[in-house]
């Protein structure tokens, strides 16, 4: 990635809006920095193997989420994967004991 960022940096950053900035600092300290103390926090408390498990359920959270709080048409076959990997997740679950 190192070479690509220095093939598309652009000349001059002056074009870059301050918009732009305060979203690539909201993101970087909240998503990534803060996001991952507390995920390693759950993992910690949690234990790895069902936490891990857990996050595969994203997904749903994620297509939920999108249609409730985005309005986003959510398809039959959106549905279909999204009920395939919560029984994955289950099964799994279920049989590892």
């Amino acid at each position: 990635m190192l070479p690509l960022t220095f093939i598309y940096m652009p000349a001059s950053f002056q074009g870059v809006s301050t918009e732009a900035w305060i979203g690539l600092a909201y993101v970087s300290l909240f998503s990534m920095f803060i996001g991952f103390v507390f995920w390693y926090k759950g993992l910690a408390q949690g234990g790895t193997a069902t936490v891990g498990q857990l996050q595969l359920l994203q997904p749903f959270f994620g297509l939920a989420l999108a249609s409730w709080l985005l309005h986003e048409k959510v398809s039959i076959g959106m549905l279909a994967v999204t009920a395939g990997v919560i029984l994955c997740v289950a099964g799994t679950k279920r049989f590892a004991k």
